[in-house]
């Protein structure tokens, strides 16, 4: 039996240096636990969420047509929404969305090439979980944005710069601590890593396995 070619983390060579124990979704292995990090996450965890779907699409008629999948968009920009247990819709600006979680997987089947007003968007990100209660200390450090001022109830997406990479953050909580998702292009999420990893030890947090990550945040 030939085994199909597995997607490779930008962030695997790193996670392996953790010594994890991995699973494989969506064809991609990924760290599912990594040891000390039950100590790690009472401070600051940073995860590898690199391996689950997404689904990004943009153009005039985007709205129109996830609405025809059963996909609500935000009213907003730069707002996001719930879709069910494990998926959300963030809306990046006037027409593009990002879809996460197990919602995506039937859109990437469903969209017609050539579509008028409908342009699909690859998303090959490096995507970090950042979860415990020093994630806004780590922010502080990273970002210019003063995340303590955002009204999470509003679900807002950010697009900003973090170490001088240019991310699109999710921000939220879990169990009243600060939970979010931050994406980068692939080819910097070994930098960003490291970056975040050497802030996040002084804080006395590090790595932590994906299974610890909730599917998505609480947006208060």
């Amino acid at each position: 039996m030939i085994t199909a070619p597995r997607r490779i983390s930008p962030l695997q060579d790193l996670m392996q240096a953790h010594q994890p124990s991995w699973g494989l979704a969506g064809n991609m292995q990924y760290a599912q636990a990594v040891p000390g990090e039950e100590a790690r996450i009472a401070r600051l965890g940073l995860a590898d969420l690199s391996h689950r779907p997404r689904f990004g699409v943009k153009g005039p008629q985007a709205a129109n047509w996830l609405a025809a999948q059963g996909i609500a968009t935000p009213a907003q920009p730069n707002s996001w929404l719930p879709l069910d247990t494990d998926s959300f819709v963030a809306r990046l600006g006037l027409t593009e969305f990002l879809i996460e979680g197990a919602a995506a997987d039937p859109l990437h089947a469903n969209i017609e090439p050539a579509r008028p007003g409908v342009y699909p968007v690859p998303r090959e990100d490096a995507e970090i979980a950042l979860l415990g209660p020093q994630v806004n200390e780590l922010l502080l450090q990273t970002c210019n944005v003063n995340f303590r001022a955002l009204d999470l109830a509003a679900r807002p997406v950010v697009l900003t710069s973090m170490a001088g990479v240019t991310v699109t953050i999710l921000p939220g909580s879990h169990h009243n601590d600060p939970f979010y998702h931050v994406w980068c292009d692939y080819t910097f999420g070994a930098y960003l890593w490291r970056t975040l990893l050497e802030i996040s030890t002084g804080l006395g947090g590090g790595p932590i396995g994906a299974a610890l990550c909730p599917e998505q945040p609480q947006p208060s």
